[in-house]
């Protein structure tokens, strides 16, 4: 396996300057890509052509790393061994825990994946993502003359009309802090990482775990209330960017309204359901446990298709990344407004109600 040849820059904005300074100095990165406009109109877009400029001629893979993030000393030599890996890939070290692809991930934690395919019809998280170098300069061309001012969003443009999406490591090593935004996307509340992990687990994880290439259809919740991303619903007459709710749903996905009721009925905690409901509200909670319930049910049919785990792949590992992504779904399921309220006790709440829905669905055909 050749050694990959990463280069890597921070793009930030002059606000941020400081912060994306000691960034740089404490991963060990290249350097900063400023912002060349900073007085002009917010655009992540017009920052992220210089940063993706920055590629080393040498480099056979670039890093692009947002100056809002936190990561281990260990990312460049996770990042450079993932590429080694998957040569031809794009590749995200950050997924958020409130979008689809963090739902994607979420569901490939619990089959027991590392990696899994983005989905096709929603935005590529662009906190911590690394490109072969000649698809960073077809990204550069592609992006150079573009009205958009979101990078995540033309990423995915880009990715789709390659046919291939990128790749997400499923234990993030990158997180997000604060919630400020320069891109105007505060309205959207505490963004955290969807499985946050410890570059220990990560790295043999993502070094030798499986990888999801086709997770089916995906529950995941937004704003309280639970939905279900339909296998192929890119193609439909809005790309894709609609959501369905899980009772609409549910007869693309063989299950029925009874079968989500007698699973209820039969395994719903309701002192736990109850503690859950007096911070956040009984539909919250009842909504939580639907979506959990199908969560647990996709993610055995997901691992049945991924066969026997390689070796070398820790099995404590996996178990603490499936806790990670388990111990998120509540917190990213709520409505942004009161995501402040979870504090550690009612996290744990949610965590165990969460587990009991996921354990039920595991037992649903």
């Amino acid at each position: 396996m050749t050694k990959p040849q990463v280069s890597s820059a921070v793009m930030t904005h002059p606000v941020r300057l400081a912060q994306a300074q000691d960034l740089a100095d404490r991963l060990r990165l290249d350097g900063l890509a400023l912002d060349p406009a900073p007085g002009g109109p917010p655009s992540a877009l017009r920052t992220a052509l210089v940063a993706w400029s920055a590629a080393a001629p040498e480099a056979s893979h670039h890093l692009v790393v947002q100056d809002d993030v936190d990561a281990p000393a260990e990312l460049l030599e996770i990042v450079t061994n993932a590429a080694a890996r998957f040569p031809d890939e794009a590749l995200v070290f950050y997924t958020n825990w409130h979008a689809r692809n963090g739902a994607a991930a979420r569901l490939a934690a619990l089959a027991g994946a590392s990696w899994v395919r983005a989905v096709p019809d929603e935005f590529t998280p662009s906190l911590a993502v690394c490109l072969p170098a000649r698809s960073a300069a077809a990204f550069r061309a592609y992006a150079r003359d573009s009205a958009e001012r979101h990078d995540d969003e033309l990423l995915s443009v880009f990715f789709r009309g390659r046919g291939r999406m990128s790749l997400l490591a499923v234990p993030n090593i990158v997180e997000h802090i604060g919630t400020t935004s320069i891109n105007d996307h505060a309205a959207q509340g505490i963004r955290l990482a969807v499985c946050p992990t410890s570059a220990a687990d990560a790295a043999p994880l993502l070094d030798r775990g499986r990888v999801l290439e086709e997770p089916g259809w995906i529950p995941y919740m937004r704003y309280g209330e639970g939905y279900i991303r339909l296998v192929g619903q890119e193609h439909g007459a809005d790309g894709g960017r609609g959501h369905h709710r899980w009772r609409d749903a549910l007869p693309a996905t063989g299950l029925t309204e009874d079968t989500v009721r007698a699973a209820r009925a039969a395994h719903l905690p309701e002192d736990l359901a109850a503690e859950v409901a007096r911070s956040f509200g009984g539909a919250f909670a009842e909504e939580l446990w639907t979506h959990c319930l199908l969560l647990g049910r996709q993610a055995v049919h997901a691992s049945r298709r991924l066969g026997p785990h390689p070796e070398g792949v820790p099995a404590d590992a996996l178990d603490r990344l499936r806790h990670s992504a388990v111990a998120t779904a509540g917190p990213a399921g709520l409505p942004p407004e009161h995501r402040p309220e979870a504090g550690p006790d009612e996290v744990r709440a949610m965590a165990a109600l969460a587990w009991t829905a996921v354990r039920a669905g595991e037992g649903l055909s």
